[in-house]
């Protein structure tokens, strides 16, 4: 069932244009509308409504060269340059495997898209495709880029355009959360989670015992998963940064993870943004928003792999880190030193 819009197109229209230089994600917040309600109020002047397919989205993107992609959730904002390779289209899941630019794209979620054009201040279009779940939440932008092929992204938007042009959609309720069943003690927990052999079957794990990722982590012991303090978070940063310690950062949402793999460089800190500005990584984390941080042990058949998980206070996930290896191989002694290292949480309220 849909929900009407909070504001028509022509109020939206009005009241952006009292605030041309508002951040959109701002503006929405600001004016009680979701970021695709306010995309969608410019379809048919600066803006073309596009088909949801990720398969031709993800093809279409190959010819296209250098492009910008961002996944980002509330507390946290992830940018890889580079072009689309490797692309695998599957009906729950689809990839993109290439060097720069590694996602994984859930593709249900996906509800609404939009093909937009900006002016710059220098006389140049600024090019971008956005993509939305059915809350009108951002699930995955991409950006054209100097070296883009133009040509390519043209085609790729005429290849996508939808056949309702309207200036206005309608919103989904979030899909409901399944809670049947009881969730499992902290003895099954252990048994599942000591034979693990791949750190993909974690997920399974936590949906068969029916337990939220967090909590999973607060139950499992300390020999799995410990927690912490904040600043473990910048220290990770500071320890691997101008290292060639390779390290997988990921950043996701209920439609797209999107990772990076190699050594970080560039950190900087500004007011309550940890930003990372290499080449072809950006990374935007709000260090205000942390509520918890987690060192988290999985076994694997190569040996336990070693990641550090930063929680928000809806006790949702924010960002991600492993250090990078591969299959068949234990994981690099620097990077789990790293992380045996970081300062552990420790309680200061009274008992």
């Amino acid at each position: 069932m849909t929900q009407p819009a909070a504001k028509t197109p022509e109020e939206i229209r009005r009241l952006r244009a009292l605030h041309p230089q508002m951040r959109e994600r701002d503006f929405a917040r600001i004016h009680s509308i979701s970021e695709a309600e306010l995309v969608a109020a410019e379809t048919g002047r600066s803006v073309i409504r596009l088909e949801p397919n990720v398969g031709t989205l993800l093809n279409g993107l190959v010819a296209c060269g250098e492009i910008m992609t961002l996944t980002r959730n509330e507390s946290a904002v992830h940018e890889k340059i580079g072009p689309v390779e490797k692309v695998v289209v599957g009906p729950m899941a689809s990839m993109t495997l290439g060097e720069q630019i590694d996602l994984r794209i859930f593709p249900t979620r996906w509800k609404f898209g939009f093909a937009v054009e900006k002016p710059t201040d220098e006389g140049g279009l600024r090019r971008s495709l956005q993509f939305f779940d059915g809350e009108g939440v951002a699930v995955f932008k991409v950006h054209a880029r100097p070296a883009t092929n133009l040509e390519a992204w043209a085609l790729l938007v005429e290849n996508l355009r939808h056949e309702d042009q309207s200036d206005s959609i309608g919103l989904e309720p979030a899909p409901a959360t399944d809670t049947t069943g009881a969730p499992a003690d902290v003895t099954a927990l252990r048994e599942q989670w000591s034979a693990m052999t791949d750190t993909h079957q974690f997920f399974p794990m936590l949906k068969k015992l029916n337990l939220p990722r967090l909590e999973a982590l607060e139950m499992v012991g300390e020999d799995y998963a410990w927690q912490l303090d904040h600043s473990a978070v910048k220290g990770l940063f500071d320890a691997v940064a101008g290292t060639d310690l390779p390290v997988m950062a990921f950043v996701g949402n209920s439609g797209c993870i999107q990772i990076h793999s190699g050594p970080i460089t560039n950190v900087k800190l500004m007011g309550p943004w940890l930003n990372v500005m290499d080449e072809t990584f950006h990374l935007h984390l709000r260090l205000d928003q942390i509520a918890s941080v987690w060192a988290v042990r999985k076994p694997t058949s190569d040996g336990h792999v070693t990641s550090v998980e930063v929680y928000d206070a809806s006790r949702e996930l924010i960002i991600q880190f492993f250090g990078k290896r591969q299959e068949g191989t234990d994981e690099r002694a620097a990077w789990r030193t790293v992380v045996e290292q970081l300062p552990v949480f420790t309680r200061t309220d009274a008992a």
